[in-house]
Formats: structure tokens, sequence, C-alpha cells
């Protein structure tokens, strides 16, 4: 398989790496297009594919290209890569809020992919929502979808307009995840512990928190009830957190960003 990446920030490149780890693709067949100057000659120095900075007619002899690049850069990639694809070729997109049929009316590419990434995919250890456009055959679905099982799980959505629920949902999640962090961290330097040792504490908690969630067969109801013993210390917190009505924060908050979504892929 040839395939060719638009775009290699953080996500592109994460992409990238892990289609050579699994030796998903030969280095020789691996096109990374960045037109950073600075980050081209990176690209270059580190040698993980065959690195240019212009688009030009050899985009039609990938099998897959993977647009990476800012929403707001695509208007102006759609005008380079139109005309110059193939009814063979496949076009995943990893760009937040534009649409399919958007992305197939500025490219005139009818066969596209979208999909939604999380930063955790830098380590092998994303969640990907992705759709598609109709008329991809189940054979190349089915290699799109291993593809982005290299940078960890993925979840096939059939309703595209859920995927500004999974962009507020696992696409932001992680920074929601980081902003706890933080005030357990902060929190924890206020009473009287140095950082490293109050992010270590938080660290393992969550690590371990995790691991519980995925194999003790309890719910999150359930785990919460076995930390938070009647009259303890626990109890004291999660009335503070009701109190204050953080759980309808945390979900307002969440609602806050599926919408943003929403304008998005409208503009």
């Amino acid at each position: 398989m040839k395939i060719a990446i638009l775009g290699c920030g953080n996500m592109g490149l994460a992409f990238a790496r892990s289609f050579l780890q699994y030796e998903l693709v030969k280095k020789e067949n691996l096109l990374l297009i960045e037109k950073n100057e600075e980050r081209c000659q990176m690209l270059t120095k580190t040698k993980e594919g065959v690195v240019v900075n212009t688009i030009n007619e050899n985009i039609s002899t990938y099998d897959l290209v993977i647009l990476a690049v800012k929403p707001q850069d695509f208007e102006v990639l759609a005008h380079d890569i139109k005309g110059k694809l193939t009814d063979n070729q496949i076009i995943l997109s990893i760009m937040a809020g534009i649409n399919i049929s958007k992305i197939q009316q500025l490219t005139e590419h009818k066969y596209v992919v979208r999909a939604m990434p999380n930063t955790p995919a830098m380590m092998g250890m994303g969640i990907t929502g992705f759709t598609s456009a109709e008329g991809i055959s189940i054979s190349k679905l089915f290699k799109v979808e291993n593809l982005i099982n290299a940078t960890g799980r993925s979840i096939y959505i059939e309703d595209e307009s859920l995927l500004d629920a999974v962009t507020a949902l696992s696409g932001s999640g992680p920074a929601y995840f980081y902003y706890f962090v933080k005030q357990m961290v902060e929190t924890g330097k206020n009473m009287g512990f140095d950082e490293g040792t109050a992010l270590l504490l938080v660290k393992q908690t969550m690590l371990g928190a995790y691991h519980l969630i995925n194999n003790a067969e309890l719910s999150l109801d359930d785990l919460i009830k076995a930390v938070a013993s009647k009259g303890g210390t626990t109890e004291a917190a999660l009335k503070v957190f009701n109190d204050q009505h953080l759980d309808q924060s945390i979900k307002e908050g969440i609602l806050a960003a599926e919408q943003r979504a929403k304008e998005l892929s409208k503009s």
C-alpha cells in the first residue's frame, strides 16, 4: 500500500509513525507533504518517509491520501489536490469540523472517510470515531480501519452527525482529564506536597482507577461506593462536588464542545 499524508503536525506524524511501527507501509511508499520549512527539514532528517513540501501529479499514485492539516488550511489544500485524484483512491480526513460533503465538493472526489482521533494516538493509545461516504467497498473500508487501529482503537459511526459528539467526548476528552489532574495536583501542593510527589500520587491513582474500570466487573456507581464509605473522607469530597453541581458543569462543558463542533462543520 502507498500512503500520502498531507500535513505532518502532531496527529499526521502520529499516524505516519504508527504505520511504520506496525509495518503497514514501507518508508519508500509513505509520502509526507509538509509546507512548513522547519518541520519539513526535521522530517527529512528523521527519514520517516519520502518528504516533500509541495503537492504534484504524483499524488494520484497513492492508495490512501490522508488530510491532516488544520481545518482553516483545508480550502487551499483542496485547491491543490482538486483534479489530481483518481477513483481508485480513498481520502481519509482527520480534520475536525469539516464534513464529508464539503470535502467531496472542494476536492471533487467522492470516496471520503472522515475520522476523529484524539491525541493519545501519538502513543498508540488513541480512540478514533470514523464514518464514510457511500460507494466505498467493504474491503477498502476494512483496510482503512486497520490503518486507523495502528494508533489505538476505533469505532465506526453510521450517522456522520454523531462525529460532533465524538469530537466533544473523546476528541476533546483528554483535556478534561488533564484539567482535573491539574486541580488535584495543585490541591496536593497546597496541602504541603512538592509538585513531583503530588503528581506521582495523582498519576498512579488515575492509572489504577482506569484499570479498575477496565477489569473490575462493577458499574461506575459501584466503584464509587467501594471508595466512598459512609461518613468518610471520600463522601465529604463528593458532597462538595454535588453541592457545587460539578456533575452539571461537566455535562454542560461537553455539550458546549459538541455545539462548537457543529458550528465549525457549518462554517
